[in-house]
């Protein structure tokens, strides 16, 4: 297996005994404009609150709920954070210990639904080739419950497939059993079957062009894109626009029709408040912006950084529809295109 070239570079900084960190954080590896002042400083406060905050279990909020210790884990991952030597590499290990020791093992499933499944999917394709797997286990696990990240990202990988076939959209909705799918959970289990596939991992071709057919169903020339049920349901929502972007652009589908006007309709509407998950929303419109059109997100980047400069509470959490780790790691994640560190932050 082929791991992609960042991941060569970042395993042998680790293996001369440099650190990752160090090197990440350098400006010249930063790529585009000067990043904005109140990055830096939010960022390293929401970590401090996350490893504050981190249960000993290596998960936040609850143990059913895997999609937000991925979050959380991705935000480390993202910061530049060294997985293997720096000083957060004891919350990164126990947050994939968390998740590869929740996964059921006889169908792969990460519960409690297909929006955590597939965030924690996203996470450990993430972390998968930058993180020593020796180092993760320290001899308490029951004996026969060690998973590489890989086998689990295989399990994983099957489980989406087998939901997906049931599935009479060819989309995926709470449950790996739903015979109906919405463009939202659609959205969040195809990224991480993105990731997987950038990973170097297998995915099937027709899993990932099926999906992609079902968000173009549900996209209007206008760049609306529906909930479910085709272009008449769902309401209006600038978040699942940026979803359906970002998916179209990680997937390599820039020439459909779909792309641009999803693109133009997020583009256009840089100051748009979303009243609804408004952390999710944060999320998906930095990556969006960012893939799609970088001078857009440029500009929205500043004013975000500014607010959230301002919403971060005395804690110096972030409070979120889900929870503070929750609102925090959405928060941070929506910062973190200004690093680019995750693979999947690579413009593609």
């Amino acid at each position: 297996m082929t791991l992609p070239i960042h991941r060569f570079f970042v395993l042998a900084l680790c293996a001369l005994g440099l650190p990752v960190t160090g090197a990440a954080q350098d400006s010249s590896i930063r790529l585009g404009n000067e990043i904005p002042p109140e990055v830096d400083t939010i960022y390293e406060r929401g970590l401090a609150y996350l490893a504050r905050t981190q249960s000993e279990d290596g998960s936040w909020r609850s143990r059913s709920e895997h999609g937000i210790t991925g979050l959380c884990l991705m935000a480390f991952l993202a910061g530049g954070e060294d997985p293997n030597f720096g000083s957060h590499r004891h919350h990164i290990k126990t947050a994939i210990r968390s998740i590869l020791l929740g996964q059921e093992t006889d169908t792969g499933y990460f519960p409690n639904s297909m929006y955590h499944h597939g965030f924690a999917m996203l996470a450990l394709a993430e972390a998968y080739g930058v993180v020593d797997e020796e180092m993760l286990w320290d001899g308490t696990e029951k004996e026969g419950t060690r998973r590489s990240i890989a086998e689990a990202l295989e399990l994983a990988i099957q489980l989406t497939v087998t939901a997906q076939q049931a599935n009479r959209w060819g989309g995926w909705r709470y449950s790996p059993t739903s015979t109906d799918a919405d463009t939202s959970v659609t959205g969040c289990v195809l990224m991480g079957l993105l990731a997987c596939r950038n990973a170097g991992l297998t995915v099937p071709e027709t899993v990932i062009e099926t999906a992609i057919t079902y968000m173009q169903r549900n996209t209007a020339s206008s760049g609306f894109v529906a909930y479910s049920g085709g272009l008449g349901g769902g309401g209006e929502s600038m978040a699942r626009s940026a979803v359906a972007t970002l998916v179209y652009a990680v997937a390599q589908k820039r020439e459909s029709e779909e792309f641009p006007a999803a693109l133009s309709h997020i583009s256009e509407r840089l100051d748009h408040e979303e009243t609804a998950h408004t952390h999710y929303y944060y999320y998906y419109m930095a990556q969006a912006l960012y893939q799609g059109n970088p001078v857009a997100w440029e500009q929205w980047n500043r004013g975000h950084a500014a607010m959230l400069a301002e919403q971060q509470a005395s804690d110096v959490s972030f409070p979120g529809s889900y929870g503070e780790a929750y609102g925090t790691a959405m928060s941070l994640l929506s910062l973190a295109l200004n690093y680019r560190f995750l693979p999947i932050y690579e413009r593609f």
